[in-house]
């Protein structure tokens, strides 16, 4: 997946480069899997290329005696980059990292709009469960909202999301708020007001998306911190509010830019440990799907 989403990059610095044909460099991340271009996501404020859309090529597989696609290997991915620091897209996808930085949101870019129509019609084209998404940085932020906003409609579909941004000042304020919360809470409750009652959760028990973090990344890392958090918010988690992270196995610190970057995410000496994780972050994230309707 991490090589989809490289191609996406490379396909929007192939426009810059005006790189066609032979020349151009994406094509080259996604056609020794076996799957083809089948669609272009750009962004209507610059024109740039934000998503692909990529699907299973069986002509080009059975030209290499690839009989039937591999067991795990989607129909089609939907892939979105993240930020590109040169100056034809520079301002626009900063634009978006200070929408979540300041809100925690990507719901008012346009680039959100299109990549949830784009993954619903997949969604509908191949079915939910031949379906994925992934996205780095920026792009695993979009990956997260577009794919819990289909969750809500009941539609899951497999998310992978490579370092994505875990810090905004939204995040900070709701957290101010929830400790101050919790203290007047222990100071009001009377010494037999004990017992929790249970939050029912209902939705999306399916959908659990898998977030690829690095210890060094200090925009992602606060998805892994588990340490400081309220005992009292801890008994109110369900154990179904959590994701799938994936870490390095190597130990120590690295460089952000290294830590950060999507190239090692498809080492081919890569080693991860997995653990199903429901850090306060996690549960801030996908709180909003568990609960009850309004009425």
């Amino acid at each position: 997946m991490a090589c989809f989403v490289q191609a996406v990059y490379l396909l929007e610095l192939d426009r810059q480069e005006n790189r066609k044909g032979e020349n151009a460099l994406a094509p080259k991340w996604w056609s020794p899997f076996k799957y083809r271009l089948v669609e272009i996501l750009r962004d209507e404020r610059d024109g740039s290329i934000f998503g692909a859309v990529l699907k299973w090529d069986r002509a080009a597989a059975l030209t290499d005696l690839v009989l039937i696609r591999p067991s795990g290997a989607p129909s089609a991915v939907l892939a979105l980059r993240g930020t590109l620091l040169k100056s034809p897209t520079m301002r626009r996808d900063i634009q978006d990292d200070l929408r979540y930085l300041a809100w925690e949101s990507l719901k008012g870019s346009v680039r959100f709009s299109v990549a949830q129509k784009a993954l619903k019609s997949l969604a509908g084209k191949y079915g939910r469960n031949n379906v994925c998404i992934a996205g780095h940085s920026l792009g695993a932020g979009f990956a997260l909202q577009v794919g819990k906003a289909l969750a809500k409609e009941g539609i899951y579909i497999e998310a992978h999301l490579f370092n994505p941004p875990s810090v905004s000042l939204a995040m900070y304020l709701r957290n101010m708020r929830e400790k101050a919360w919790l203290v007047w809470r222990k100071l009001i409750r009377s010494p037999h007001d004990q017992t929790q009652a249970p939050v029912v959760r209902v939705g999306m028990e399916q959908w659990v998306p898998h977030l690829y973090i690095n210890h060094s990344d200090y925009i992602c890392c606060y998805y892994m911190d588990s340490a400081g958090e309220v005992e009292e918010k801890t008994r109110e988690r369900s154990a179904q509010v959590a994701a799938r992270l994936f870490l390095p196995a190597t130990k120590g610190k690295q460089k952000f830019l290294e830590a950060h970057g999507l190239e090692q995410w498809w080492s081919d000496n890569l080693e991860l440990e997995m653990a199903v994780n429901n850090s306060r972050l996690i549960s801030q994230q996908l709180k909003s799907l568990y609960k009850l309707p309004l009425h």
